[in-house]
């Protein structure tokens, strides 16, 4: 072959080669393609499960007539495999378009594949449950017969659990939070009285059965109410184990009115380049318990903690740190917190024409008004200002609550800039030793004004159950531990000046 040929040849091949490169480049990911035959082979097998349940709950129909006749609920189960069948048929049509859409291979067609693969396994998985919750229903009642003498005794045992609860100790949590926080009492006796309602309703379900009971024992199971003594045996047990654990969450609740917090972000740290790219805050919780709601003294706590957050919630925070981005006054329920980023500490001042409160007072002097915490809260102030508190006057009042009344966070005004959050040329004086500050945040971020509350923040109030957590994690070279655990001091008479001298790791009350 001529060389002319030759190199006609190789711009056939190569031009070749690129098309053959493109065009792999327009095909679905080899990865959501998979994805497609799994759910596939899934699809199948959630027909046969639903088909599985169906045919053995019938079978228990059958054979248990006469105890599954006593049942109301039962009346609900065909509903319930006929919506498991829509659903299926759901999740059938999702899986022909996905099978369509794999067949055509086009890279555009990526969003709509993955969107409807989460319908068709949500579909899918949802119709399992629905049948698999009517099986586990019907194998339930049937156990509960199978094993009749077993379930009197239970019975027997839920009721006088629940019979002699003592609510001593609820009762008395509940009584002093009322009359510390009238507001919460008409809310605490609802609870309570909610409570006790089921200690009544146990005690009428014994005795409504106490004949059905007798026969049962007696091993004479003509024309036995299954249905009604099953079902009372079912909500003893029911209540026995909600019992305590509803007086419980009470006893929590009346508790958590003795606890002020606050969560402050006191530091960020971005990791990693592009797609692989972490982002991490460190969040300190203040936590503040007074004996009773006129105290001025307390037991201050702090724990500071890194945790990974999403991109969206690291830049709109990214304006705030050193402000409180939760808080939760005393007299309110954890879950009644306040999630408008504020200035640290603002929140427990009192109104100026209030004079004062538990936690300080203003005071005139040179002809401005000033806010001075007592000494019993200096450590709660220090760990808030980050050991670097800085006199508030009423200005500084008036401005965060005509914020506060437009919804807006308050950043204050320090000669045209902020005084408050990552802005503030305090907060770069009081955070200088922050990863954030070492990492060149201060110098190279960009901030945009915005207002309201952080509803999906990760750092949304815990339940009640949830537990302490352990041992704080740290993220990063520049990463600080947890400051030291509490200890107790005498405190000193409420001083008269602005400069208090800070504390670290101490508790707070009268003696």
């Amino acid at each position: 072959m001529s060389r002319s040929g030759l190199k006609f040849l190789a711009v056939v091949l190569s031009l070749s080669i690129v098309a053959v490169l493109f065009a792999r480049l327009d095909n679905l990911p080899r990865s959501l393609r998979k994805q497609v035959d799994g759910e596939r082979a899934a699809l199948v097998g959630a027909r046969s499960q639903v088909q599985s349940a169906r045919d053995e709950v019938n079978r228990d129909l059958q054979s248990e007539a006469v105890l599954f006749h006593s049942i109301p609920s039962t009346r609900q189960w065909p509903d319930r495999f006929t919506k498991s069948d829509g659903l299926l048929q759901s999740a059938a049509r999702d899986m022909d378009e996905l099978v369509r859409l794999e067949k055509q291979d086009r890279r555009k067609d990526r969003q709509r594949v993955e969107s409807l693969l989460s319908e068709e396994r949500g579909a899918r998985a949802n119709a399992v449950a629905e049948a698999s919750g009517v099986h586990t229903e019907a194998a339930h009642w049937i156990d509960l017969k199978q094993h009749l003498p077993e379930t009197l005794q239970e019975m027997e045992r839920d009721h006088g659990v629940i019979h002699d609860y003592d609510f001593a100790s609820v009762s008395a949590a509940v009584q002093k939070a009322e009359t510390d926080w009238p507001e919460k009492k008409a809310d605490l006796d609802a609870r309570l009285a909610a409570d006790r309602d089921l200690v009544s309703e146990s005690d009428r379900l014994w005795e409504s059965t106490a004949g059905a009971r007798r026969q049962a024992a007696s091993g004479n199971p003509a024309n036995l109410d299954y249905g009604t003594l099953l079902g009372a045996a079912d909500r003893l047990k029911s209540s026995a184990a909600e019992l305590p654990a509803k007086a419980g969450e009470l006893q929590s609740l009346s508790g958590q009115l003795y606890t002020s917090w606050d969560k402050l972000l006191v530091d960020m740290e971005t990791r990693g380049i592009g797609t692989s790219k972490e982002y991490d805050q460190k969040i300190r919780t203040v936590k503040t318990r007074v004996a009773d709601a006129a105290a001025k003294g307390g037991e201050t706590s702090s724990e500071d903690r890194w945790g990974p957050v999403p991109r969206p919630t690291y830049e709109a925070m990214e304006k705030d740190l050193g402000m409180a981005i939760e808080h939760k006054p005393a007299g309110k329920y954890d879950s009644e917190s306040e999630r408008m980023a504020q200035p640290a500490g603002f929140a427990y001042m009192a109104p100026p024409g209030q004079g004062s409160n538990q936690y300080g007072y203003w005071e005139h002097r040179d002809g401005r008004d000033f806010w001075v915490f007592y000494g019993q809260y200096a450590l709660m102030r220090d760990l808030l200002f980050n050991h670097d508190y800085r006199p508030l006057d009423r200005g500084e009042w008036d401005g965060y609550r005509n914020s506060r009344s437009r919804g807006q966070t308050y950043y204050g005004n320090d000669s045209g800039g902020q005084k408050y959050g990552t802005g503030s040329a305090a907060t770069q004086q009081r955070y200088s030793g922050s990863s954030y500050a070492q990492s060149g945040g201060f110098r190279d971020s960009r901030f945009a004004s915005k207002s309201g509350s952080y509803g999906g923040s990760q750092y949304a109030t815990p339940s009640p159950r949830e537990p302490g957590g352990s041992a704080p994690k740290t993220f990063g070279r520049n990463s600080s531990p947890a400051p030291p655990p509490a200890r107790s001091f005498h405190p000193a008479p409420a001083p008269r000046s602005f400069h208090m001298p800070s504390g670290a790791g101490r508790r707070f009350g009268r003696h």
